[in-house]
């Protein structure tokens, strides 16, 4: 027989074991899915024009490419993507922008705000790891902003990140 002491210290404990247990899954989310529904790719960007100056084209995003997906607004979601840090530390980064392809908004112009993601992470990512490609999971808002790489549509607060694997 449990007395009244030892029922209330089995329920104490139970309440404080690991949520990994009943932990909500990610949704793993592609780059298309920032896109909201019935919304094309090929209707996001116009047709844009030279920068003789620097020797680079310059796109014109249309209307479209500030719409974002409001569904995916407070989602736990993983997503993959490339590391472009706002600033390095010796420990690593913890700011940085995620980009669906390497070199975007360093190389080239920028995608559309709804193909850009900011991440801030409280475990830094190593330097060493850079150019790696990467899975975040996390807390994903809608948000449109500004940074000096170009305005993004989504915030992401990472709770894991790891090594992309094919």
């Amino acid at each position: 027989m449990v007395n009244r002491r030892s029922f209330v210290s089995i329920l104490a404990a139970a309440a404080t074991l690991p949520r990994a247990a009943s932990a909500e899954l990610p949704r793993q989310i592609m780059w298309d899915d920032l896109i909201p529904p019935g919304v094309p790719y090929s209707e996001i960007v116009g047709e844009g024009e030279m920068d003789i100056a620097n020797d680079t084209w310059v796109p014109i995003y249309d209307a479209n490419g500030t719409k974002l997906n409001e569904a995916l607004d407070g989602a736990y979601i993983k997503m993959p993507g490339y590391v472009l840090p706002f600033d390095i530390s010796a420990d690593g980064v913890t700011d940085f922008m995620l980009v669906p392809y390497v070199g975007a908004c360093v190389h080239t112009p920028p995608p559309p705000a709804n193909q850009l993601v900011v991440v801030t992470t409280k475990k830094p990512w190593p330097m060493e790891q850079l150019w790696e490609p990467v899975w975040v999971t996390g807390t994903m808002r809608t948000q449109l902003s500004s940074t000096n790489l170009g305005q993004t549509g989504y915030a992401l607060s990472a709770d894991v990140m790891e090594v992309y694997v094919w």
